[in-house]
């Protein structure tokens, strides 16, 4: 093997370990994010939702969407969305219809309680947005440049998905 095939091979194994890490950190990241919303839900003695679901009312806001809508978003992954719209519309924190057009989809809207959950982890974002504002490293708009490459490898795996089929 010639020097320059050893360096390449070098910078390879590199590229895979930074890769690897990468992948790692982005699902601790999504694990951290559910245990600092669920941290912040016991601080606030709000025990009877779970992190994920308030993360969906989080999510669905002002608009009305579909169970299906929310899956093909993707944020969801590892949870069932179906159950947790159905607990969430049973405890009373959304409202649920049937689509006219299509009896078989149902739509669903925050109520009132539901909107104060979402207020609590909007609030809670915004907390933590102003405490990285004057980070070195996150603050001051450098956080695009990470969202610009997060959004990179987003689109990098679903072009992986698409050519599968």
């Amino acid at each position: 093997m010639s020097m320059h095939q050893t360096v390449a091979a070098d910078q390879g194994k590199v590229f895979v370990t930074a890769y690897l890490d990468s992948l790692a950190l982005v699902e601790r990241l999504h694990r951290l994010l559910l245990d600092v919303i669920k941290d912040e839900f016991e601080r606030l003695g709000v025990l009877e939702i779970n992190a994920v679901q308030a993360l969906l009312l989080f999510n669905i806001g002002d608009n009305e969407v579909t169970a299906g809508e929310l899956r093909s978003r993707g944020y969801y992954q590892g949870s069932n969305v179906s159950y947790n719209l159905k607990k969430l519309v049973d405890m009373g924190f959304m409202h649920h219809q049937r689509c006219e057009i299509d009896r078989r989809s149902v739509r669903v809207r925050l109520t009132e309680k539901g909107r104060e959950v979402h207020g609590i982890v909007a609030d809670l974002f915004q907390r933590h947005a102003d405490l990285l504002t004057p980070h070195p490293t996150l603050g001051e708009g450098r956080i695009g440049l990470v969202n610009d490459a997060l959004g990179q490898l987003e689109r990098f795996w679903s072009d992986q998905i698409r050519y599968i089929y």
